[in-house]
Protein backbone atom coordinates (compact mmCIF):
# COMPACT_ATOMS: atom_id res chain seq x y z
CA UNK A 1 0.00 0.00 0.00
CA UNK A 2 2.92 2.38 0.90
CA UNK A 3 4.46 1.92 -2.87
CA UNK A 4 1.40 2.32 -4.37
CA UNK A 5 0.83 6.14 -2.82
CA UNK A 6 4.51 6.72 -3.23
CA UNK A 7 4.51 6.09 -7.08
CA UNK A 8 1.16 7.92 -7.17
CA UNK A 9 3.24 11.21 -5.38
CA UNK A 10 5.71 10.75 -7.66
CA UNK A 11 3.49 11.04 -10.30
CA UNK A 12 1.41 14.01 -8.86
CA UNK A 13 5.09 15.37 -8.57
CA UNK A 14 6.35 14.73 -12.21
CA UNK A 15 2.51 16.22 -13.72
CA UNK A 16 2.65 19.16 -11.19
CA UNK A 17 6.42 19.74 -12.79
CA UNK A 18 5.02 19.05 -16.07
CA UNK A 19 2.13 21.85 -15.72
CA UNK A 20 4.56 24.44 -14.30
CA UNK A 21 6.78 23.88 -16.92
CA UNK A 22 4.44 24.63 -19.87
CA UNK A 23 2.56 27.69 -17.93
CA UNK A 24 6.60 29.16 -17.79
CA UNK A 25 6.46 28.55 -21.47
CA UNK A 26 3.09 30.26 -22.46
CA UNK A 27 3.88 33.14 -20.30
CA UNK A 28 7.08 33.76 -21.87
CA UNK A 29 5.63 33.43 -25.28
CA UNK A 30 2.80 35.75 -24.52
CA UNK A 31 5.80 38.54 -22.87
CA UNK A 32 7.38 37.89 -26.59
CA UNK A 33 4.67 38.09 -28.40
CA UNK A 34 3.34 41.58 -26.64
CA UNK A 35 6.99 43.08 -26.91
CA UNK A 36 7.38 42.51 -30.33
CA UNK A 37 4.30 44.35 -31.34
CA UNK A 38 5.20 47.31 -29.11
CA UNK A 39 6.71 49.30 -32.55
CA UNK A 40 3.74 48.50 -34.54
CA UNK A 41 1.62 49.86 -32.27
CA UNK A 42 3.66 52.71 -31.11
CA UNK A 43 3.99 53.82 -35.00
CA UNK A 44 0.04 53.24 -35.27
CA UNK A 45 -0.80 55.62 -32.31
CA UNK A 46 1.65 58.64 -33.57
CA UNK A 47 0.54 57.72 -36.75
CA UNK A 48 -2.98 58.23 -35.71
CA UNK A 49 -2.14 61.45 -33.94
CA UNK A 50 -0.63 63.31 -36.55
CA UNK A 51 -3.73 62.47 -39.19
CA UNK A 52 -6.20 63.97 -36.04
CA UNK A 53 -3.90 67.29 -36.36
CA UNK A 54 -2.63 67.74 -39.88
CA UNK A 55 -5.97 66.38 -41.58
CA UNK A 56 -9.04 66.48 -38.83
CA UNK A 57 -9.07 62.55 -38.60
CA UNK A 58 -12.05 61.60 -37.13
CA UNK A 59 -12.20 57.64 -37.95
CA UNK A 60 -9.39 55.23 -38.39
CA UNK A 61 -9.94 52.19 -40.77
CA UNK A 62 -6.61 51.31 -41.54
CA UNK A 63 -3.14 51.75 -40.91
CA UNK A 64 0.05 50.47 -43.35
CA UNK A 65 3.35 50.45 -42.57
CA UNK A 66 5.24 51.08 -45.75
CA UNK A 67 9.17 50.09 -45.93
CA UNK A 68 10.87 51.02 -49.26
CA UNK A 69 13.22 53.36 -49.82
CA UNK A 70 12.21 55.43 -46.96
CA UNK A 71 9.55 53.90 -43.65
CA UNK A 72 6.12 55.73 -44.03
CA UNK A 73 3.72 55.23 -41.58
CA UNK A 74 -0.40 55.52 -43.36
CA UNK A 75 -3.82 56.12 -41.92
CA UNK A 76 -7.22 55.84 -43.99
CA UNK A 77 -10.46 56.90 -42.62
CA UNK A 78 -12.93 59.64 -42.18
CA UNK A 79 -12.56 63.33 -41.52
CA UNK A 80 -14.83 65.81 -40.09
CA UNK A 81 -16.66 65.75 -43.09
CA UNK A 82 -17.00 62.21 -43.82
CA UNK A 83 -14.81 61.94 -46.79
CA UNK A 84 -12.73 59.22 -47.02
CA UNK A 85 -9.04 60.22 -46.61
CA UNK A 86 -5.49 59.11 -46.63
CA UNK A 87 -2.58 60.70 -44.31
CA UNK A 88 0.57 59.83 -44.92
CA UNK A 89 3.44 60.26 -42.26
CA UNK A 90 6.76 59.98 -43.04
CA UNK A 91 9.05 58.03 -40.09
CA UNK A 92 10.77 61.42 -40.22
CA UNK A 93 7.32 63.10 -39.24
CA UNK A 94 8.10 65.97 -41.66
CA UNK A 95 5.94 66.42 -45.02
CA UNK A 96 2.78 64.81 -43.43
CA UNK A 97 0.42 63.92 -47.44
CA UNK A 98 -2.91 64.29 -47.10
CA UNK A 99 -4.89 62.63 -50.24
CA UNK A 100 -8.58 62.02 -50.97
CA UNK A 101 -9.53 58.27 -50.91
CA UNK A 102 -11.30 59.20 -54.37
CA UNK A 103 -8.44 59.82 -56.24
CA UNK A 104 -6.61 56.70 -56.26
CA UNK A 105 -7.50 52.75 -55.82
CA UNK A 106 -8.54 51.32 -52.61
CA UNK A 107 -6.89 48.11 -50.94
CA UNK A 108 -9.54 46.50 -52.39
CA UNK A 109 -9.32 47.58 -56.00
CA UNK A 110 -5.06 47.16 -55.60
CA UNK A 111 -5.77 43.65 -54.93
CA UNK A 112 -8.22 43.13 -57.32
CA UNK A 113 -6.12 44.48 -59.65
CA UNK A 114 -3.27 43.20 -59.07
CA UNK A 115 -5.11 39.53 -58.74
CA UNK A 116 -6.75 39.74 -62.73
CA UNK A 117 -2.54 40.70 -63.60
CA UNK A 118 -1.38 37.90 -61.65
CA UNK A 119 -3.54 34.92 -61.60
CA UNK A 120 -0.97 32.62 -60.61
CA UNK A 121 0.25 34.35 -57.35
CA UNK A 122 -1.19 34.56 -53.88
CA UNK A 123 -2.41 37.84 -52.47
CA UNK A 124 -0.58 38.20 -49.04
CA UNK A 125 -1.13 42.06 -48.36
CA UNK A 126 -0.56 45.72 -49.23
CA UNK A 127 1.00 48.47 -47.75
CA UNK A 128 0.31 52.15 -48.96
CA UNK A 129 3.18 55.00 -48.74
CA UNK A 130 5.85 56.52 -51.05
CA UNK A 131 7.70 55.49 -53.20
CA UNK A 132 10.03 58.10 -55.99
CA UNK A 133 7.96 60.89 -54.86
CA UNK A 134 4.67 58.75 -56.15
CA UNK A 135 2.02 57.38 -53.90
CA UNK A 136 2.03 53.48 -54.12
CA UNK A 137 0.70 50.32 -53.03
CA UNK A 138 2.93 47.63 -52.26
CA UNK A 139 1.59 44.38 -52.71
CA UNK A 140 3.43 41.31 -51.34
CA UNK A 141 2.41 37.93 -53.12
CA UNK A 142 3.27 34.13 -53.23
CA UNK A 143 3.96 31.54 -56.11
CA UNK A 144 2.93 27.82 -55.16
CA UNK A 145 6.43 26.93 -54.26
CA UNK A 146 6.49 29.92 -51.64
CA UNK A 147 8.68 32.69 -53.35
CA UNK A 148 8.32 35.90 -52.62
CA UNK A 149 7.00 38.38 -55.09
CA UNK A 150 6.73 42.43 -54.14
CA UNK A 151 4.82 44.86 -57.38
CA UNK A 152 4.48 48.45 -56.46
CA UNK A 153 1.32 49.74 -58.23
CA UNK A 154 0.43 53.46 -58.61
CA UNK A 155 -2.33 54.26 -56.48
CA UNK A 156 -3.70 56.65 -59.08
CA UNK A 157 -4.03 54.62 -61.87
CA UNK A 158 -2.81 51.31 -60.71
CA UNK A 159 -0.15 50.40 -63.05
CA UNK A 160 2.81 49.03 -62.43
CA UNK A 161 5.72 51.11 -61.00
CA UNK A 162 7.95 48.19 -60.18
CA UNK A 163 8.62 44.11 -59.50
CA UNK A 164 10.84 42.45 -57.15
CA UNK A 165 10.41 38.61 -58.00
CA UNK A 166 11.15 35.54 -56.56
CA UNK A 167 12.76 36.66 -53.24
Amino acid sequence: MDTNSTRQQKLNRWLLGIVAFLLIIIVAATMIFIRSNRPMQQAKREAVQMAEKYADLKTVDHFYWFNREKTYFTVTGENNTGESIIVIVPKSGEKVRVLNQKDGLTEEQAEKRFNEENPDLIFEKANLGIYQDKTAWEITAKDEKGAIFYYLLSFNDGKQIKVIKEI
